[in-house]
């Protein structure tokens, strides 16, 4: 029998409830040594998938907080182990406490990602669906939470599991011809061969295709708000953040540093900076914010050019749109509340996506986030695809893919099917690698040690 593990599963820091997990063959039998329902049922006797009300008690005799305790029978449960899920109220003390009352009487500390490893070791989800778990917890935007929660539904999985079940079939066809010539194994047929590589190749290259657009949901882009002082930078950017980051007055070169913060913008991550108003100056305080801002472009993945729409472009904004060409940006017409002095026309020659708003009114982010879909190509993004989410997923779908290709090579070139089976073989062990079907435990320990503990 397998220990009995334990551990806080909800974040460390106060809140309404905190949650303690216990799985393992005594997870029931440690509870109730703590637990005592109102109702004087014990968790021993209670069915799968109820609750109870009731206290958790320190030393047996001392109340420690009230409780609902949730039971989950194995195998039907997160890890296929039996589970009890103790809900307390969330004071980092409060369930530091009842977590010590939990291992006092006889379940161990969970390792990090150890309900999610048991739950792969168990069969309850494979390897591409427990690092899909990580993901969700990591999902800084909306596009990133929905692909993982696609992945752990099982739809990377299914999409593997299908390429594995063609190339299964071809190399069952092939050891067959191989080791019973003589027997009435049908003759391999070339062109019908090189046909199930190709397709299997294809699918494989779709998913390593949206691997790196799958990484601007995950990581997110480095943004940089540039502009001339006093065009609105700040205020675009408070309303971008949808609270005040950036200070706002009306005096030119209020910002001085670059501000930074994380936000969402149409469900994509955003290392968001606003940045000091490009201009020439002789204050050395505001100098160096210049330089730092000409700094933050070099390195920027997103450009937001923000310009005045009640003022006519000055030689500033004009140095400025030379010195962003050629790099990603939008041009955002902010104060188009205001009576309209700027040559449109000229920025619209020179800025592929142009949007107009007035960030003091809270207008234009509905146009900005369009703009921004289609600059990166996700205005029709489907959330449901299957995604690759991590760089050993991308490894194994590569050699997967070459091994095909190799594959293809070796029917090009007339060699012997023995060849051919080596190539199939390797692409097979590299597919069982990706859902664990057939993993090291190094490549395991890998996986989880990116885990929370509680998770």
């Amino acid at each position: 029998m397998g220990t009995t593990i334990a551990a806080i599963s909800t974040g460390q820091a106060p809140g309404g409830i905190g949650v303690i997990r216990v799985s393992g063959p005594e997870a029931f039998q440690v509870c109730d040594r703590i637990f005592r329902s109102k109702f004087s049922k014990r968790i021993t006797e209670m069915s799968g998938y109820t609750a109870a009300l009731g206290e958790i008690y320190q030393n047996g005799d001392v109340k420690l907080d009230d409780c609902v305790a949730l039971v989950f029978r194995g195998p039907k449960s997160y890890t296929g182990e039996d589970v009890v899920e103790l809900s307390c109220h969330g004071g980092l003390y409060v369930t530091r406490q009842v977590l010590a009352e939990v291992l006092k009487n006889g379940a161990v500390p969970a390792e990090p990602g150890e309900f999610t490893r048991r739950a792969f070791m168990n069969g309850k989800l494979d390897l591409a669906q427990a690092e899909s778990v990580m993901e969700i917890i990591s999902a800084g935007g909306r596009h990133a939470m929905m692909a993982a929660q696609a992945a752990e539904s099982g739809v990377l999985s299914r999409i593997i599991v299908d390429i594995c079940s063609k190339l299964e079939g071809l190399a069952a066809h092939l050891a067959a011809w191989a080791d019973f010539p003589d027997e009435d194994v049908d003759i391999v047929d070339i062109d019908e061969t090189q046909e199930c590589l190709r397709i299997c190749g294809s699918e494989l290259t779709k998913l390593l295709d949206g691997f790196e657009r799958g990484k601007i949901f995950r990581e997110g882009i480095k943004t940089v708000l540039v502009g001339r002082p006093n065009v609105g930078k700040s205020t675009l950017m408070n309303l971008i953040v949808g609270h005040e980051r950036s200070i706002v007055t009306p005096y030119a070169g209020t910002t001085r540093d670059v501000v930074e913060e994380q936000v969402s913008l149409a469900g994509v991550p955003l290392l968001l900076a606003d940045t000091a108003g490009l201009r020439e100056t002789n204050d050395p305080i505001e100098k160096i914010g210049v330089e730092s801002t000409k700094k933050q472009l070099k390195s920027a993945e997103l450009v937001i050019v923000v310009f005045d729409c009640s003022e006519k472009l000055s030689e500033e904004d004009i140095k400025l749109i030379e010195l962003v060409r050629g790099l990603p940006a939008i041009a955002v017409i902010n104060k188009c509340d205001l009576n309209g002095e700027i040559n449109l026309d000229y920025i619209k020659d020179n800025f592929k996506y142009c949007v107009t708003a007035s960030a003091v009114k809270n207008e234009g982010l509905d146009e900005l986030e369009c703009a921004f879909s289609k600059l990166i190509g996700i205005e029709n993004f489907d959330t449901g695809h299957a995604e690759l989410f991590t760089e050993r997923q991308k490894f194994a779908a590569s050699s997967a893919r070459d091994a095909l290709e190799q594959g293809i090579g070796v029917l090009n070139m007339g060699l012997t099917l023995d060849a051919l089976t080596v190539c199939v073989e390797d692409a097979l062990a590299a597919l069982y690698r990706l859902t664990g079907r057939k993993v090291s435990d190094e490549i395991i320990d890998q996986v989880f040690e990116r885990f929370c503990v509680g998770k």
